[in-house]
């Protein structure tokens, strides 16, 4: 890549919060060492906070040391990207105060222009207006929105109409970081280049999917946030959904940006609402309360700072969703995910059928259905578990589970973090792993029935005792179908 192609400027909007710091600026730190960023680009930090330039970078280069892997920051690479390093105090709701973006961006509007809204998204609306204001937006301008885009369809749509009162759909970046990490993005290989799993991907041979995304840690310093969102609205909605998508989604024709979300929106579009007759049977809401994690004590949901007492907000959700087409019929898909679990981890397992008539002997141990194990953290791998036999002499054939290590970054010196890959595809005007408009939507209307129907007929949440894996009728929820929650 030379120079022209990667010269490009980022603005960061909120440049100064927890994401940018723990996030953003390791990711353009390690795309600047790796090449990806020019050195005649410019990394702009727009926040309220009144800081000088020095100060800034002293700022950056604390959270760089704190942050990066590995030991991977160096201070003589620091003294060149720091050059990159500007800063500038708005205050976001003036249009006004834009007049200081516009005085250092002006010298050339031939650059691409990245705009990443690391903000509330009531703010993108006029945070895209402003810029249009100080014509601040080209053809190589981009915009990257953050989640949560709205609480429900309808703000969904209020909050998408202002952007695209000033952006073309093709130039907004819906981000979903968890479709960055790289073995999601495997995901996509390992179905479509591999002649082994494509007869097997339909409900022919496979049984059920289930897709776990677990965090340890409670809501901590974001309460009032959390408490207005809640667990369906902040995971389901877009983590779980998209995961659900790559796994049942048809093959694309190509890897362009809008072959690959046609089918991802024919999957959300296929999904079964969950009406009020089987809200009960199909959905468990829980809420964490006081318990221990990693042999520390920790407080309920609603003894955490700023709590309000007796909120039904849900820490924990668990569904059975079906997908009414005809690779999936019959084919359950359990998500589940949760604050203060028994340990961190996210993974999709794809349990395939049992083995129609066993040959082996009584004695000679359960036949277990294979399964193919996806990990995304804390460690990203692909497994698949078959039967095989245990070595040595025995009375009759002994059987056992092994697994079979499909992928690992064992070797890699550094895996990229799931932002390096997205901020690197903006760069590069690649939208495939980002959310289109059409599918944040389909998401929020599937979304939207279930919230009603725990409105209307008042389901109150299930306490779980934290470092656990949830309520009691979470496990009812599979176990009703014949099936368990795999949890090695």
């Amino acid at each position: 890549m030379n120079e022209k192609e990667n010269l490009c400027d980022i603005i960061i909007f909120g440049g100064h919060g927890d994401l940018a710091l723990r996030k953003l600026m390791p990711a353009c730190y390690h795309l600047y060492l790796d090449g990806y960023i020019s050195k005649q680009s410019r990394i702009v930090t727009v926040s309220r906070r009144q800081i000088d330039l020095e100060d800034h970078k002293k700022l950056i280069k604390e959270n760089l040391k704190k942050y990066l892997k590995n030991d991977l920051f160096n201070e003589e690479i620091f003294k060149e990207f720091s050059k990159q390093l500007h800063c500038l105090t708005i205050d976001l709701t003036k249009t006004e105060d834009y007049k200081k973006l516009s005085k250092l961006l002006n010298t050339d509007n031939t650059r691409n222009t990245i705009n990443y809204l690391a903000t509330a998204p009531s703010l993108f609306g006029t945070i895209c207006k402003s810029l249009k204001k100080w014509d601040l937006i080209t053809k190589n301008t981009r915009v990257v929105l953050e989640k949560p885009i709205g609480r429900d369809l309808e703000s969904s749509k209020v909050i998408n109409d202002e952007v695209a009162e000033v952006f073309e759909e093709s130039n907004i970046y819906r981000i979903d970081h968890y479709l960055g990490k790289d073995t999601v993005q495997n995901i996509l290989a390992m179905r479509f280049s591999n002649a082994l799993f494509m007869p097997l991907w339909s409900s022919r041979s496979i049984d059920h999917v289930q897709i776990t995304v677990g965090e340890s840690v409670g809501v901590e310093s974001r309460w009032s946030y959390y408490d207005d969102a809640g667990a369906l609205r902040d995971m389901v909605q877009n983590h779980l959904l998209q995961l659900l998508c790559l796994i049942a989604m048809e093959p694309p024709c190509n890897l362009e940006g809008d072959s690959v979300r046609d089918e991802k929106l024919k999957v959300l579009r296929s999904l079964r609402p969950i009406t009020a007759t089987d809200i009960k049977q199909k959905t468990v809401r829980g809420q964490y309360k006081e318990g221990a994690i990693e042999g520390k004590s920790v407080v309920g949901y609603l003894e955490e700072e700023g709590c309000k007492p007796n909120s039904q907000t849900e820490t924990f959700v668990a569904l059975r969703v079906d997908i009414d087409n005809w690779r999936w019929s019959g084919v359950p898909f359990y998500l589940r995910t949760g604050k203060r679990m028994a340990k961190r981890y996210s993974e999709i397992v794809i349990q395939f059928k049992e083995v129609p008539h066993s040959i082996f002997p009584k004695g000679g141990g359960c036949l277990e259905p294979n399964r193919l194990i996806i990990r995304l953290q804390p460690q990203e791998s692909i497994e698949l578990k078959i039967m095989n036999k245990i070595p040595g002499h025995t009375d009759g054939m002994r059987l056992r589970t092994v697994g079979l290590e499909l992928s690992t970054s064992q070797n890699n010196p550094r895996t990229p973090d799931a932002y390096e890959y997205l901020l690197l595809d903006v760069i590069r005007s690649n939208p495939t792993l980002f959310m289109r408009r059409d599918e944040i939507e389909a998401a929020w209307r599937w979304c939207d029935q279930i919230l009603h129907h725990w409105q209307g007929q008042n389901i109150k949440v299930k306490p779980y005792t934290a470092g656990t894996f949830g309520p009691s009728s979470s496990i009812a929820l599979i176990e009703r179908d014949g099936r368990s929650w795999y949890e090695e």
